[in-house]
């Protein structure tokens, strides 16, 4: 589907954007991928960086130009205490961004656009999967108010576009369970539970601090299986039908460490829990059945085999630049106009 297509990622130097556009580079496409305030993590000579602000909209437009598919990567995002304590960093920027790209794209008569919704967005469910047919059955759980309405306006926009003008255009949504690999965010102020967790059993914290009680519950997908449902989601559903993307498991945050420490042989670590740390919903799981029967996708990775990916990964870009921190590539190809 991909092969010899123009497809533009939108924040091509964040966590979802680089991998997205490596893999659609691997398959064949020629990728423009936009930054913005972050640095290009990936090169390939099929690659083109732009940089863009995404709240223009003559730059949506400038971006999109001659593009037959838009993956809409590009977001405001942060870990637990962002969203605790500025829960408007996550709204108007995005809903700026996501209706312009929309609108852009639409004009621009790409073929098919793709959203990245969340799971944050469905209401609390205690212990029960969440399905797709849940969304609105309820506001989202108060930590993720904003983040939450934010992400069902962007499904609504989308729906619109698909459903309800004259010719329309094809939008695919997608909702994620939590992510985790390379090229994610590590720096604490930003970082997800996954990654934080990861830097600080790499960095051998002691005490190595979790925050909350460890027994929040997650789905952990590893990014690779995430763009592989993302590929065939785009290739398969010619219309609008939102699908749950995840591992289809959940585990407990301090199962996520204890498998941490045991695939980087970190023995007698001094974990300590801090529940005066923000933490979110105490359990988050999805039902996967849709994605399994429509897509025929089916995780991969393991827990174990993608934490260790992910910590070989980590612990070689801090070898290479001598710094806690993901490398970036400062001679990569970026255009600015």
């Amino acid at each position: 589907m991909f092969k010899g297509s123009k497809v533009l990622v939108t924040g091509a130097g964040g966590f979802l954007g680089t991998n997205m556009a490596k893999r659609l580079v691997e398959e064949g496409s020629y990728v423009r991928g936009t930054l913005h305030t972050r640095s290009p993590q990936f090169e390939h000579q099929d690659l083109e960086y732009v940089k863009a602000d995404l709240t223009n909209m003559e730059e949506c437009r400038r971006v999109v130009e001659g593009m037959d598919y838009v993956f809409m990567c590009a977001a405001n995002t942060s870990g637990a205490a962002v969203m605790a304590t500025q829960p408007l960093a996550h709204v108007t920027p995005n809903v700026v961004m996501n209706a312009q790209m929309l609108e852009a794209s639409y004009q621009a008569k790409v073929k098919k656009f793709l959203f990245i919704s969340s799971s944050a967005a469905y209401p609390p469910s205690g212990d029960r999967p969440v399905s797709e047919a849940d969304m609105f059955a309820g506001d989202p759980y108060e930590a993720y108010f904003s983040v939450g309405w934010m992400k069902r306006y962007g499904e609504v926009l989308c729906r619109i576009y698909s459903e309800k003008i004259k010719d329309s255009m094809k939008t695919v949504v997608v909702r994620p369970s939590n992510v985790y690999g390379p090229y994610d965010k590590f720096d604490f102020e930003r970082s997800h539970v996954t990654a934080a967790l990861l830097r600080k059993v790499v960095e051998r914290q002691n005490p190595l601090e979790v925050w909350g009680t460890g027994e929040d519950v997650r789905d952990l997908i590893y990014v690779d299986d995430f763009i592989d449902a993302v590929m065939l989601a785009m290739a398969r559903l010619n219309q609008f039908d939102p699908v749950n993307i995840g591992y289809g498991k959940g585990c407990r945050v301090h199962d996520v460490l204890t498998t941490l420490l045991a695939v980087d042989e970190y023995q007698n670590a001094n974990v300590i829990t801090n529940p005066s740390k923000p933490s979110m919903i105490p359990i988050r799981l999805l039902d996967v059945e849709k994605a399994t029967v429509q897509l025929g996708f089916s995780p991969k990775i393991t827990l174990q085999a993608g934490l260790k990916k992910t910590l070989g990964w980590y612990r070689e870009q801090m070898e290479n630049q001598g710094k806690r921190a993901p490398v970036q590539f400062s001679g990569a190809r970026v255009r600015v106009s």
